[in-house]
């Protein structure tokens, strides 16, 4: 698939301070730099070249370079929901992974937000939903967005980690085809789509589709996967997430899979918390050891 390649070089061109087109604002930073770690909000490309994606960069102190980490985020069919999420930024984890030395890339996806646009990842119906071409969408999207940032001078052009989160992890399971050096490490919290059908717990859209997703995105993975999920996840319970990383692993994917205690009141949003992110980080620096990042130098 080589997104991040393809992508790479669609933004060639677009630096930051210069506009891509009459009507549209600069891609890069769009303010001053704050807490906390150097928190700022950014513009980065997305698939749709009409919609500017809204991001927010975490970074350690000094110069770098730094790795990349990318971190992205859920989503719900529901159109109004969707437009009122507010922007996702997931502190705590990027704390966490700051600390251990990486820049941290948070972007909204189109169709979410502030970002607004087409929601480029549509599944479709509850009965005839597509999961695999939804993933690939998001996997785009995850990908427009890291191929532009990968070129500023302040980060490592090579061991990006992504870690995904319910369906931005379900877009991180079809970034696993990428090339090991482009991407070092996917970890996906509780990954998958159509969890909470019709807002009912345990309930999931067409799960034998989901299954034969997971397969075909194993079929061509060439990255690992670390498969965290909560032991009283709603969305997708430990038990079908387990059904989904065997059909990963029997296609040929590579899965660390890991069921976690369970978190507060709905284990589904356990990495969007820092109570969540210190239960996982056990299991977060052995997805990350292999790749030895280089620990944040303090100011």
């Amino acid at each position: 698939m080589h997104l991040l390649r393809v992508f790479f070089a669609v933004v060639f061109f677009a630096v930051p301070g210069v506009t891509t087109g009459s009507a549209q604002p600069a891609f890069g930073p769009q303010g001053a730099e704050g807490e906390p770690n150097r928190l700022q909000q950014w513009l980065v490309p997305s698939p749709d070249p009409g919609t500017p994606a809204h991001a927010v960069l975490f970074r350690p102190a000094g110069d770098g370079p730094f790795p990349l980490a990318v971190i992205a985020h859920a989503t719900t069919q529901n159109v109004l929901r969707r437009a009122q999420m507010p922007q996702p930024e997931y502190r705590a984890l990027a704390a966490w992974l700051v600390g251990r030395g990486f820049a941290v890339l948070v972007p909204e996806r189109p169709g979410h937000g502030a970002t607004g646009g087409k929601y480029l990842e549509d599944q479709g119906g509850c009965d005839d939903a597509d999961y695999a071409r939804s993933g690939r969408a998001t996997a785009d999207e995850i990908a427009a967005a890291a191929s532009f940032v990968r070129k500023q001078p302040f980060i490592r052009p090579d061991g990006m980690v992504v870690i995904g989160h319910s369906a931005g992890a379900w877009g991180a399971l079809a970034l696993a085809s990428e090339d090991p050096k482009d991407i070092a490490a996917i970890i996906a919290f509780a990954p998958g789509r159509g969890g909470h059908a019709n807002d009912f717990p345990d309930q999931v859209c067409a799960p034998h589709t989901l299954l034969s997703a997971a397969a075909a995105f194993g079929k061509t993975a060439r990255v690992k996967v670390t498969w965290l999920v909560a032991a009283n996840d709603s969305y997708f319970s430990p038990a079908l997430s387990r059904q989904l990383a065997d059909a990963f692993r029997n296609a040929g994917g590579q899965v660390d899979f890991r069921a976690l205690p369970a978190y507060g009141s709905e284990g589904h949003w356990l990495p969007e918390t820092e109570g969540g992110v210190k239960l996982a980080g056990p299991d977060l620096d052995r997805a990350l050891k292999p790749r030895s990042p280089t620990p944040a130098k303090k100011p």
